[in-house]
């Protein structure tokens, strides 16, 4: 994870202190120089710690307390500084070529600016990261069989169940607590219920045995074995750990490309298809739309179970009849500024509901994280009702 971008933040981490000296302890505060070396300490043990976590073979260290640690540093005293010292760098351009005035209004602003991001940086930590939203969303198709009016979807995703060790695990119970609220006809998950190994899950079953109990899941890319290293015997094994987990432990019903039936007392039916990850590069593609819709009559409803929302226009659409489609992935952005997520650059169905020919696509933001940080993007639950369009 910090491997990919280490030079970017050596960069941001340095270029942003030596700024500070030059421009401000050097030139106008005269600090002396052991004043200005114990500023300089924290930077260097920064620097040695970004090279520690780039250093991890994994995606992420086994112990999340060390990456929690180094991000934690990262929101709370270089971000700041880094807004600072960019800040002040344009307030001095300004200064100098377009308004020619002899106050840098850019340091004053950088000052404010570096405050507000510390402070959304804490509120994102600790509140933003323990709200929790129940989203209600009302479907209508004109094939939905009469017996599944009102039928009720709980649709959860990205758990990512390592995130909540420890102190967290308060609004893990919290989240299981809102789903048993919900009293659903079923329960949907659409992955990423680890963040790197199955002992996550292991350890925190009980919080979630009983409210999910029954689930229907599929696996995300975060369920494989691509953010460990090692050989193909030691990643089959912790591959198969994890299935046995949600299968035998938690009493879920995974598929992986498969599907199956769900039958009304008046012996009318609908399908949920789970087909593997389907991912564009980085992520992994394990689908087969073909198998997870083998033995299903034609004209029947489908609900289809993907991790990866991109997939739907690129595969779903084109390969399936499937009408309504449930995804995960992005946790929207894990922020929103002015109606603005992050994941929308990359991907346009990145949260919320799609609609194209009368067919859906359900992406929600999902219920944890990587990384323990949301702003305006709470952990959310989603309520889908279906209903017969007339």
């Amino acid at each position: 994870m910090i491997a990919r971008i280490v030079i970017y933040l050596i960069l941001i981490i340095v270029l942003s202190d030596l700024y500070i000296d030059i421009h401000y302890f050097r030139k106008r505060y005269h600090v002396s120089w052991w004043l200005r070396l114990l500023w300089w300490l924290p930077c260097i043990g920064m620097v040695i710690y970004t090279c520690a976590m780039a250093s991890i073979q994994n995606f992420a260290p086994d112990n999340l307390t060390w990456l929690n640690t180094y991000l934690f540093l990262l929101g709370m005293f270089v971000g700041p500084k880094a807004i600072f010292a960019l800040t002040s760098f344009l307030g001095s351009i300004v200064r100098k070529y377009i308004i020619r005035t002899n106050r840098n209004w850019g340091h004053y602003i950088g000052v404010l600016l570096g405050c507000f991001a510390f402070g959304v940086f804490v509120y994102g930590l600790t509140y933003g990261i323990s709200d929790i939203r129940i989203r209600h969303v009302d479907l209508y198709f004109k094939d939905l069989p009469k017996s599944f009016e009102g039928y009720r979807v709980v649709h959860v995703s990205d758990l990512h169940l390592g995130t909540f060790d420890g102190w967290r695990s308060k609004i893990l119970k919290a989240e299981m607590d809102s789903i048993e609220k919900q009293k659903p006809d079923l329960i949907c998950f659409t992955g990423d219920l680890q963040n790197i190994r199955p002992e996550e899950v292991e350890r925190m079953s009980s919080f979630i045995r009983q409210p999910m109990k029954g689930t229907v899941s599929v696996l995300g890319n975060h369920d494989y074995t691509e953010y460990i290293k090692g050989d193909k015997r030691e990643k089959a094994a912790q591959e198969e750990r994890l299935v046995n987990a949600e299968r035998k432990v938690l009493g879920w019903t995974l598929l992986r490309n498969q599907n199956i039936c769900i039958t009304s007392p008046k012996k009318e039916s609908i399908y949920i298809c789970g087909t593997e990850n389907d991912g564009k590069p980085p992520f992994p593609n394990h689908s087969d739309y073909k198998k997870a819709t083998q033995g299903i009559a034609p004209n029947s409803f489908i609900i289809m179970l993907q991790h990866d929302p991109s997939a739907w226009k690129r595969s779903i659409l084109p390969k399936t009849t499937a009408q309504l489609t449930l995804s995960g992935h992005t946790h929207g952005g894990q922020m929103q500024l002015f109606g603005w997520r992050p994941t929308s650059v990359r991907q346009h169905e990145d949260y919320g509901v799609y609609e194209q020919d009368g067919r859906f696509l359900n992406v929600t933001a999902g219920l944890g994280g990587l990384v323990p940080f949301r702003i305006n993007m709470p952990n959310e639950i989603t309520v889908i009702t279906l209903h017969i369009k007339k």
